[in-house]
């Protein structure tokens, strides 16, 4: 699994996507579920001996940027979808 095949491209678009839904949430704590397995994953994999501690600190490195980098996104994403809806709540008071 996750040897980026044909399918393995699917399912890391579709958790990035579900990562991007959870960070569009209200609540900032959805945004960091992803993350968290993601750490738990790899780690889990380290403790295994499924891989060298280095290909692990790389892979937590560059996925952890990916996950953080799409949680802010999705951050300044709900942010600017909650000021355009309260500048057209402002809009509809001043008619």
């Amino acid at each position: 699994m996750f040897g980026y095949g044909f399918y393995d491209v699917f399912i890391i678009a579709g958790i990035l996507g579900l990562h991007y839904f959870l960070s569009t949430r209200n609540s900032v704590y959805w945004g960091g579920f992803i993350p968290l397995l993601f750490v738990v994953w790899r780690t889990w994999l380290l403790i295994d001996g499924s891989e060298s501690f280095l290909s692990y600190v790389l892979m937590l490195i560059l996925g952890l940027a990916f996950l953080i980098g799409g949680w802010y996104k999705g951050r300044v994403d709900l942010q600017n979808k909650i000021k355009q809806e309260l500048d057209k709540m402002k809009s509809h008071d001043l008619k």
